[in-house]
């Protein structure tokens, strides 16, 4: 018997919201179902695995950042367009720090193909156009923008920048900026 009020989107939710508190890697169908105080068992009629529950939560955070990054890119290009993607970025990466995690978690093909990462390429391509970047350049940018999103927020959220001068919303902004004159005069090949 389903218990009732228990849905995979609620469940879903729920173990996004489970890897926020404790990390994305301690989310398993077994936690959950304490969460809520059921049997592990009462979960896989709507779960499959601990595997499909953190698909599904990384499908749900590449939604939820793809959703809050189109609705900051809309009307804006260049530098304002680059500046709030980035900005998107990180405050998704602080304010949810498992579900960050889960955006990176390892789809198949299929699944990847079919999930919001697309929208993120896409986005972060039409930030490009409007520095004139074309192909092979728009790839190498995108992933450019990625590691360095990346590694900024990574080490901001392991406290890596939290013991010294200048604060580092300053050293954020400042490296935005950078970006953007790098973008604008990419390298010809």
């Amino acid at each position: 018997m389903v218990r009732a009020g228990l849905t995979t989107e609620r469940l879903v939710r729920a173990g996004a919201e489970l890897a926020d508190e404790v990390g994305f890697d301690q989310v398993t169908v077994s936690a959950l179902a304490r969460r809520f105080d059921v049997k592990t068992a009462s979960l896989y009629s709507h779960l499959k695995s601990s595997q499909d529950l953190k698909t599904q939560i990384a499908l749900l955070a590449l939604a939820e950042l793809a959703d809050r990054a189109a609705e900051a890119l809309a009307g804006r290009a260049g530098k304002d367009a680059l500046v709030a993607f980035a900005d998107v970025f990180r405050d998704y990466a602080l304010a949810h720090p498992g579900r960050y995690t889960a955006a990176r978690y390892p789809l198949d093909h299929e699944t990847a193909a079919a999930s919001a990462g697309v929208r993120h390429a896409q986005l972060m391509r039409a930030i490009l156009r409007g520095y004139d970047l074309t192909e092979p350049d728009q790839t190498h940018a995108v992933r450019l923008l990625g590691s360095v999103f990346h590694g900024y927020v990574s080490l901001e959220a392991a406290g890596g920048f939290s013991h010294s001068a200048p604060d580092s919303q300053e050293s954020w902004t400042r490296i935005v900026e950078a970006l953007d004159s790098l973008l604008r005069n990419w390298p010809a090949r």
